[in-house]
C-alpha cells in the first residue's frame, strides 16, 4: 500500500496532478526541490513511492532522470500520461501590459515563446519550478511579475490567470514514472509494457540484431533512447520500451535479449498508460 510519494516541486505542480491523478487524494505528497532530492526520500525509506518525467512529446527525453532511475536501481511500476496546459498568472488586480517579468522553469518557457513574441516588453527568467514561482509570489505578494503554472497552482495561490493555454503546441503531453525501490509484481496477464536497459558491443549490425528479435517477437518498440555511458568512452545503455499483447512473447524475447546483449537490466513490467 502505498501512503506516501515524493515530488520534484511543490504542491499545484504537475507532479503534484500526476500524484492524485495515479495514487487518489488521500496520498501524502512530499514536496522535493529536486529530482535527485525526491529519489533520496524513496532511498531512504521516508516515501514509499516516487514521481519523475521523463519524456516531453515537445522536448524529448529528460536524460538525467533516466540516469537516475539505472543508477539508483530504481524500478518503474507504473506511468501516467499528463496533457500539459501552461496558464499565465499573477497577482489580482494586475494586466498582461502590468507585467514587466515572467520567471519560470527552462522547459515551460521554451513551450510557450511564441506567445511572448507578442509582449517584448516582458523579460523571461529561468527558475527551478512553475508552482514555486507561483507559490512566491503569493507568499511575497510580489507585482509585476508572473508565473507559469497549473490551473491548480492559480487556485492554490489565490492567483488570476491572465492568459489560458499559452504553449505554442495545443496538445503538449509528458510522460511520468512511477518508481519505487523494489519491482511491484503484477500478474502477468495485467503487464503490457516493459522498460529495459542494457548495452551492446561495437560492432555493425549489433542494434539491429536486437531490434529484429523484438519484431520477431511480436513487441512494438514505442522508445529508444541511447545514453553515453560515462565510465566507457564512446559506448552508449540503449533505454528501450515496448508494448505486447501477451506476456509469453516478451518473455521470449527476453530471454533472447539477455544473451545477446550486455548489463541488460528489466527497469520495469507494468500496464501501458497510452
Amino acid at each position: 500500500m502505498i501512503k506516501s510519494v515524493s515530488i520534484q516541486g511543490v504542491k499545484g505542480s504537475f507532479h503534484h496532478i500526476v500524484a492524485e491523478a495515479y495514487f487518489g487524494q488521500q496520498v501524502e505528497v512530499v514536496e522535493c526541490l529536486s529530482f535527485d532530492e525526491t529519489v533520496g526520500k524513496i532511498l531512504s525509506r521516508d516515501c514509499d513511492a516516487a514521481i519523475m518525467a521523463i519524456e516531453n512529446s515537445i522536448a524529448g527525453s529528460i536524460l538525467p532522470n533516466y540516469a537516475l532511475i539505472d543508477q539508483n536501481k530504481l524500478h518503474i511500476i507504473g506511468e501516467h500520461y499528463l496533457d500539459i496546459q501552461h496558464h499565465l498568472m499573477a497577482l489580482p488586480g494586475q494586466s498582461i501590459e502590468d507585467i514587466k517579468e515572467v520567471v519560470s522553469h527552462p522547459m515551460a518557457l521554451l513551450q510557450c515563446k511564441q506567445f511572448f513574441k507578442s509582449y517584448p516588453h516582458i523579460r523571461l527568467v529561468e527558475d527551478k519550478d512553475t508552482a514555486e514561482v507561483a507559490h512566491r509570489i503569493n507568499e511575497r505578494q510580489i507585482k509585476g511579475i508572473a508565473a507559469i503554472a497549473s490551473k491548480l497552482a492559480a487556485e492554490m495561490y489565490g492567483l488570476k490567470i491572465l492568459a489560458e493555454s499559452i504553449q505554442t503546441i495545443s496538445h503538449n503531453e509528458t510522460r511520468f514514472v512511477i518508481v519505487k525501490t523494489a519491482n511491484s509484481v503484477l500478474p502477468e496477464e495485467e503487464i503490457n509494457k516493459v522498460s529495459l536497459r542494457f548495452s551492446l558491443e561495437h560492432k555493425r549490425g549489433s542494434l539491429a540484431s536486437i531490434l529484429n528479435v523484438m519484431s520477431d517477437c511480436r513487441l512494438n518498440l514505442t522508445k529508444i533512447q541511447s545514453m553515453p555511458k560515462i565510465e566507457t568512452p564512446w559506448k552508449y545503455a540503449f533505454f528501450v520500451d515496448v508494448t505486447f499483447e501477451n506476456y509469453k512473447d516478451y518473455s521470449k524475447a527476453r530471454s533472447i535479449m539477455e544473451i545477446m546483449a550486455e548489463d541488460f537490466k528489466v527497469l520495469g513490467e507494468y500496464k501501458n498508460a497510452h
